[in-house]
């Protein structure tokens, strides 16, 4: 092991947690805000990616795609929020559960339907092609660069929003007491919306994103909106400074875990055991990860104030 495969099994965990703090960061509006479990987020996710792959290979151009994405995913959300989401803002989690489950299979027959079944590709922009030199001589993807760019960029903007702005106080307020803003005259049904848009535009861009580096497929959001659920129980629910702590939490770990696990194994067992043992157990990592915190924090690392 040299330090610059080390070091760029770093930025892969860091990529990945960027990744994954987009969509928790939707996921943590609408539950801190609404109080609802969203089981469909994964789906806006999916249709951020297919609508940056399709307009991608229908104009020639990713960026136009990846504006696509914003728009499809927020209009998807905003669409999902008016005629499903919003009646059931007053029902128990098992009935959420079971509607948003709903939703889910909605959108992949409706996306098989749209598409087909086989996989869709995305070309990395020219722009971003080639890669940077690391300390040590290794060569790192610019993409994925840019990929931990943006996601700091969003994570900025996304912390002036809610900590600065007028909107911002809303959706704190709404969070703390819906009832009292909604006295106090603010319309809380458009609020609600426009979060929810906020949320699954989030999830659409991290899906256009990824889409560049691996293929898009129908269900493809389901094991990343499991990730986004860790991220959300270990960095506290409704925060999204935990969602940020979280997110990265888990990117490095369940990363380097897979890198250096099978490694640290083969001091004990023969290389070809170490393999599977390490894969196995690093599977579980994060997982067990998740567990000590919630021993000794049982409200995540940052929970959002009660």
């Amino acid at each position: 092991m040299t330090f610059a495969l080390a070091l760029e099994q770093l930025l892969n965990g860091v990529q990945l947690g960027f990744m994954l703090f987009l969509m928790a960061a939707g996921l943590t509006l609408v539950f801190g805000v609404m109080g609802l479990i969203n089981l469909a987020h994964g789906s806006l996710y999916m249709v951020g990616a297919f609508a940056c792959a399709a307009v991608a290979a229908a104009t020639g151009s990713f960026w136009l795609g990846l504006a696509a994405s914003l728009a499809f995913a927020a209009g998807a959300g905003a669409l999902m929020e008016i005629t499903v989401i919003r009646r059931l803002y007053n029902r128990d989690h098992l009935e959420q559960v079971l509607a948003t489950y709903a939703l889910i299979l909605i959108f992949s027959e409706g996306t098989r339907w749209l598409f087909g079944s086989f996989p869709l590709y995305l070309d990395i922009p020219p722009l971003l092609q080639g890669a940077v030199s690391l300390p040590g001589g290794a060569q790192y993807p610019l993409y994925r660069l840019a990929i931990i760019v943006t996601g700091a960029l969003v994570a900025g903007g996304l912390y002036l929003l809610i900590s600065r702005t007028r909107l911002g106080m809303r959706i704190r307020a709404g969070e703390s007491d819906r009832e009292m803003i909604a006295a106090l005259g603010v319309d809380i049904r458009t609020l609600y919306t426009l979060v929810f848009a906020l949320g699954a535009a989030l999830a659409g861009l991290a899906g256009a994103m990824v889409g560049a580096i691996q293929s898009v497929q129908v269900g493809m959001g389901e094991p990343v909106l499991i990730l986004a659920f860790v991220v959300i129980i270990i960095g506290g629910i409704g925060s999204i400074k935990g969602a940020f702590v979280g997110a990265l939490t888990v990117g490095v770990v369940d990363t380097m875990g897979r890198f250096l696990l099978p490694q640290i194994l083969t001091l004990f067992v023969s290389p070809a055991d170490a393999k599977p043992m390490g894969a196995a157990i690093a599977s579980m990592l994060i997982y067990l990860v998740m567990a000590f915190i919630l021993a000794v924090k049982p409200r995540g690392l940052f929970p959002a104030q009660a």
